[in-house]
C-alpha cells in the first residue's frame, strides 16, 4: 500500500501536470504546511486516497473574480469546499472589507451549489481527531462506508442526527413523525440506542415511566 508521502506527492503532481498559467502557479505556491497537514492528519486517515479531491481549486465569486479554495471535493453528488483558516490572516489581520467579502463569497458559493466548511489551522495541527470526526459525520450523509452497513446502523445514526437537529431530548413521537413508523417501533429503536449508550432515558415527574431520551455526547462524536 502506498504511504502518505508517496500518495501526496503523486496527488500534487497529478494536478500540476494538468494545469497551466495561474492555476498551476497557485497550486505550486499555495499548497503549503496547513494544506499538507490537512491531507496527512485528516483526509488521508479518513479516505486513504485523494480521489476526487482538488487542491487550490479555482471558483468565481459574485464579483466575477477568481478565488482559489484550499480544497474542493467533487463527486457525482457532492461539491464540498474545504478551507483551512489560520487565526492571523482570517481573524487578527482581517479588515472589515475582507471580512464582508469572505462572508459574501461563502454565501454566493452556497447559492451555486457548493457546501462550504472551514477548519481552524490550530485544530488541524493539534486536534485533528476532532476535525476527522466532524468531517466523517458530514461525508457519511453523502457516501456509504466502504464496508457493508446494515439498515439498523443507518437508522441509529439518523436518530442521533435527529437529536442534534432538535437540540432537545427525543420523544417517541419524534421518531414516529421522522421515520413514519408506529409507536412501538419508535420505542424499541430508542431503547436499543439506550442499551448501546447512545441515549440516556429520562423519567417523568413520578419517576415511573420513561418519557424522553437524552443524547449522550460520546454517541454524537463517535457513532457517526
Amino acid at each position: 500500500m502506498m504511504d502518505f508521502e508517496m500518495a501526496h506527492d503523486a496527488f500534487i503532481q497529478h494536478h500540476l501536470l494538468r494545469r497551466t498559467g495561474e492555476r498551476k502557479g497557485r497550486l505550486a505556491r499555495g499548497h503549503k504546511e496547513a494544506e499538507k497537514l490537512f491531507c496527512r492528519n485528516i483526509w488521508w486517515l479518513l479516505r486513504g486516497n485523494f480521489d476526487e479531491l482538488h487542491p487550490e481549486f479555482e471558483v468565481i465569486d459574485w464579483r466575477g473574480l477568481s478565488y482559489y479554495c484550499d480544497f474542493v471535493w467533487l463527486t457525482t453528488y457532492v461539491k464540498l469546499i474545504i478551507e483551512i483558516k489560520g487565526f492571523g490572516p482570517h481573524v487578527r489581520d482581517m479588515d472589515r472589507q475582507k471580512y464582508c467579502n469572505e462572508l459574501n463569497r461563502e454565501t454566493f458559493l452556497s447559492a451555486m451549489g457548493f457546501q462550504v466548511i472551514s477548519f481552524a489551522y490550530d485544530d488541524v495541527a493539534h486536534r485533528p481527531e476532532l476535525c476527522l470526526t466532524l468531517l466523517r459525520m458530514l461525508i457519511s450523509r453523502y457516501q456509504p462506508d466502504s464496508s457493508p452497513t446494515c439498515l439498523k446502523s443507518v437508522a441509529e445514526r439518523e436518530i442521533i442526527r435527529l437529536a442534534c437537529l432538535l437540540a432537545r431530548p427525543l420523544r417517541p413521537i419524534d421518531l414516529e413523525t421522522h421515520f413514519c413508523i408506529n409507536h412501538r417501533t419508535a420505542v424499541r429503536m430508542l431503547k436499543s440506542l439506550c442499551a448501546k449508550g447512545g441515549l440516556s432515558p429520562i423519567t417523568g415527574a413520578e419517576g415511573k415511566h420513561v418519557v424522553r431520551y437524552e443524547l449522550q455526547r460520546s454517541a454524537m462524536m463517535q457513532s457517526l
